[in-house]
């Protein structure tokens, strides 16, 4: 539930197939840039209710599904 979700928040920000996004899928293959990677996290600290730590390094999509897992 928390990939499928991330997966979607992803594909509304990248305007990407959610099918081309995978749990290997890294931040770096899907170009995204700093601003990119700072609206991510603000749309999933609102989606899923949490708030993600300054200075937090994922590189994967999932980081970001372990991270949240870890938080819900």
């Amino acid at each position: 539930m928390v990939f499928e979700r991330l997966r979607e928040i992803i594909s509304e920000n990248m305007g990407m197939e959610k099918e081309e996004i995978s749990l290997e899928t890294s931040f770096e293959d899907l170009g995204l840039d700093s601003l990119d990677l700072v609206e991510l996290v603000m749309n999933v600290e609102d989606a899923f209710g949490i708030e993600i730590e300054e200075g937090q390094n994922f590189n994967t999509v999932k980081d970001v599904v372990d991270y949240i897992q870890e938080r819900i």
